[in-house]
């Protein structure tokens, strides 16, 4: 049976996303070391020695045809700057979501988001021909849920007591989405800021 989420690269003039693979161990763990990631403890980013596991989860995934993770590099270096994935996919559906992303301090602001998602929406609307498109964030990460906004997203809601944190915790999910419909619109929007 063919699998809807297939091994792809995708490219802008700024960034190069990779399916991810252990090729790119030592590049994670350079990225995640950049800026602590792992202790802000509102995120997914693992310690530098539990990188190593966190590539093999997100392979046993692809491999069952539940995400796509990938390697996000800056092309100008060619240096792996972070993460982000197709995840909870639902092919009858034609819907997923991106998530478990992160990036190195040093690439933070710097645009690279805004390239990878462009690229990572384009992709899902218009070769997957999803019909909606998540984004979930922990309540308290106020940098990821401006971020998701900035995109062109709306909030759907916000699932209390959803899931417990990498503390414990139970966290609150904040959800928003990207619905077929509005993509003409947030891939212009997203397309003048990239060439600012």
């Amino acid at each position: 049976m063919r699998k809807w989420l297939e091994e792809i690269a995708l490219q802008s003039e700024k960034v190069r996303l990779e399916t991810l693979s252990m090729a790119h161990l030592e590049g994670l763990r350079q990225a995640v070391k950049d800026g602590e990631l792992w202790k802000l403890w509102y995120t997914s980013a693992p310690e530098p020695d539990a990188v190593e596991a966190y590539i093999a989860q997100a392979l046993k995934d692809l491999e069952n045809d539940q995400s796509l993770p990938f390697a996000i590099l800056r092309r100008s270096d060619n240096q792996v700057v972070g993460t982000s994935r197709f995840m909870h996919a639902d092919a009858n559906n034609r819907r997923l979501e991106i998530g478990t992303t992160w990036y190195a301090k040093s690439a933070q602001r710097t645009g690279v988001n805004t390239h990878c998602k462009y690229l990572l929406l384009e992709y899902a609307f218009e070769t997957l021909n999803c019909i909606a498109v998540e984004f979930r964030t922990h309540w308290h990460n106020q940098p990821s849920r401006v971020a998701i906004e900035k995109l062109g997203a709306k909030q759907d809601g916000v699932l209390r007591n959803h899931q417990f944190d990498k503390t414990g915790n139970l966290r609150d999910t904040v959800v928003y989405s990207i619905i077929d419909r509005e993509w003409g619109t947030v891939k212009q929007g997203l397309a003048y800021k990239m060439n600012r």
